[in-house]
């Protein structure tokens, strides 16, 4: 089974709201996008972001620029029918980042909660990184988060990479400045709990 898809039934088989790494509101993903700085035309844009909820509250602060990317069309139509109306004010991409054809030097900020662990091989990785090398203006910032050292080793049954905050910021390489990084404990739906690891960086 390729990559869309397992997400593909992953997403069509589980509610949105049991999946593991969801949470009602992000807000420590919202708390550095406002470190971030910008007014509300930022170009923002989460990386897997089609069942998160982060998009509504981005859309509920008035934030007008707002795109996802998901490799899983179900996912995308399942936040599409959550948010209603407003779907309409924000650009959706499907497709799988390491492929996608994303606008070049465009976002002010690169989100991405639970994609990159995923990438295993490092030729992946590479992929994803020259992504957001191309995409996000010089002067942008990307905020990561991925499991932590003492998180899962395999999620939706698949093998997953597991970062701190120096070997994750040296897959990005010397492009990118660490400003700050966190450890989160995330309570899962199914009442056990995850380590995610944050890391806030610029582009220079």
């Amino acid at each position: 089974m390729d990559n869309k898809a397992h997400w593909d039934k992953v997403y069509g088989t589980k509610a949105s709201e049991s999946v593991s790494w969801y949470a009602p509101h992000l807000q420590i993903s919202l708390n550095f996008i406002h470190e971030a700085g910008g007014d509300k035309n930022t170009a923002i844009i989460d990386i897997g972001g089609g069942e998160a909820t982060l998009v509504d509250d981005l859309l509920a602060q008035g934030y007008a620029d707002i795109s996802v990317l998901d490799i899983s069309q179900k996912a995308i139509d399942v936040a599409k029918e959550r948010i209603g109306k407003d779907a309409e004010k924000v650009h959706w991409y499907c497709a799988d980042i390491t492929l996608a054809t994303l606008p070049q030097n465009y976002f002010d900020i690169w989100h991405d909660r639970a994609v990159f662990h995923f990438l295993t091989q490092a030729e992946q990785r590479a992929k994803y990184v020259e992504q957001v090398i191309r995409s996000v203006k010089h002067g942008g910032h990307v905020i990561m988060a991925t499991f932590g050292p003492e998180g899962p080793e395999q999620c939706s049954g698949l093998d997953v990479m597991r970062y701190d905050a120096e070997h994750l910021h040296t897959e990005f390489g010397k492009t990118f400045t660490l400003i700050k990084s966190s450890t989160e404990i995330h309570q899962t739906p199914m009442g056990t709990t995850q380590q995610f690891l944050y890391c806030f960086c610029r582009m220079e």
